[in-house]
């Protein structure tokens, strides 16, 4: 189930490179890459699950909800990353002229079935 939704939304976007389901203790639950020469998706998940769990925290400690989504722009790579529950989130990398919008979109849809399977 998880691989396979992974596939569905880094295949169906333009300048997909590969996406991750993880824990926020950097522990993969999926991953999958369409270039994995150019790029260890498990890493770059790992690296940005301390971020995100920061920015959770930032976020309660602010008041203003809890993170829904962030993304971040690099010279070579587009990352963009999904809550799935407390513990959970799904990013996909894209490449810098990637389409971002319909990734975001794509990951939205995707969220629920992959909720339902955690």
């Amino acid at each position: 189930m998880f691989a396979e939704a992974l596939k569905k939304v880094i295949d169906n976007v333009e300048g997909g490179i590969g996406g991750v389901i993880m824990g926020l203790d950097g522990i993969p639950v999926e991953t999958y890459t369409r270039q994995p020469d150019r790029l260890d998706i498990t890493t770059v998940g790992m690296e940005f699950s301390f971020i995100l769990a920061q920015v959770r925290k930032a976020a309660e400690s602010l008041q203003v909800g809890s993170c829904e989504e962030m993304a971040v722009k690099a010279e070579r790579l587009f990352l963009v990353v999904r809550m799935l529950d407390a513990r959970y989130f799904i990013a996909v990398a894209l490449t810098p002229d990637g389409n971002f919008g319909k990734a975001r979109y794509l990951m939205r849809l995707a969220a629920p079935r992959l909720t339902e399977q955690l």
